[in-house]
């Protein structure tokens, strides 16, 4: 669709989107401290990790943006999702860690609203196009949104994240058929999973999960660690580390499952 924006359409009532698999700084890189920095918290290979998905007609919507430029996550009037915890702005100023993103001013209001407008709109244009596309054919459809991050990130979370973290903010995004199917699956896979835990959803799943109007989102956010390797102490040397299929065999099986059952109660099949 552009440079920036990439689309692969399916006839299957499922769309994946990937919000933070961008690293393309746009016409703001030198702003950064560090470019790395500014690069270093995407999510990294998603897109690659789900690429099996379009086999099973999903639709496909990704962005190369980092998520430093603007979070395509976030709600866009800069309310946070997570009230009381540590968490990023639309327009990020700080690292998951804590570590300032820029090293003089950040984005004031009119940058943010010209970025808003440049990419966070365009891309959400996009996602509800092909959920209406859809939905036109479809009585149901299912949006899964797709993340991964750091297995330990103690400014967000305590301790070790589980692997599987599903997000339906509290059961308020899809139908809780949909969601024990997933919920199933992981916990079949014999790996850590919870539920609505730290991560409840984005603001992609909290506003286009629609049940009662056939829009069934479900959030999904990995541990990096169930297809590539973390390293104790992160540098520009060691990450990220490349996408091996091999290496993220087992997990990717496990995804393959929870798309085949996104897929089958979108058409409704016992």
């Amino acid at each position: 669709m552009s440079d920036w924006l990439k689309i692969t359409e399916g006839d299957a009532p499922l769309i994946v989107a990937f919000p933070h698999v961008g690293t393309q700084l746009a016409d703001v890189g030198h702003l950064f401290a560090s470019e790395w920095l500014a690069r270093r918290d995407a999510d990294w290979w998603v897109d690659e990790l789900y690429a099996f998905a379009a086999d099973l007609g999903a639709t496909l919507v990704s962005t190369c943006i980092s998520r430093s430029v603007i979070d395509l996550n976030r709600d866009p009037s800069g309310a946070s999702l997570y009230p009381g915890q540590a968490t990023t702005e639309l327009c990020p100023t700080t690292t998951f860690d804590g570590e300032p993103l820029y090293s003089g001013e950040a984005p004031g209001e009119a940058e943010i609203a010209r970025r808003r407008a440049l990419w966070f709109d365009p891309y959400h244009a996009a996602l509800q196009a092909q959920i209406d596309r859809l939905r036109a054919v479809h009585d149901r459809v299912v949006l899964y949104d797709a993340h991964s991050i750091r297995s330990h990130v103690p400014r967000l979370f305590d301790g070790e994240l589980p692997q599987f973290n599903i997000g339906t903010n509290g059961g308020k995004t899809c139908d809780p058929a949909l969601a024990a199917a997933v919920e199933g699956i992981c916990a079949q896979s014999g790996e850590s999973h919870v539920f609505n835990g730290r991560f409840r959803g984005g603001w992609t799943t909290r506003h286009y999960g629609q049940p009662d109007n056939g829009v069934h989102a479900i959030q999904m956010e990995l541990a990096i660690r169930g297809y590539m390797d973390e390293p104790e102490m992160l540098g520009e040397a060691n990450w990220p580390p490349a996408f091996d299929p091999a290496r993220a065999a087992a997990i990717t099986e496990t995804l393959s499952q929870i798309m085949k059952a996104a897929r089958a109660f979108a058409l409704q099949e016992s």
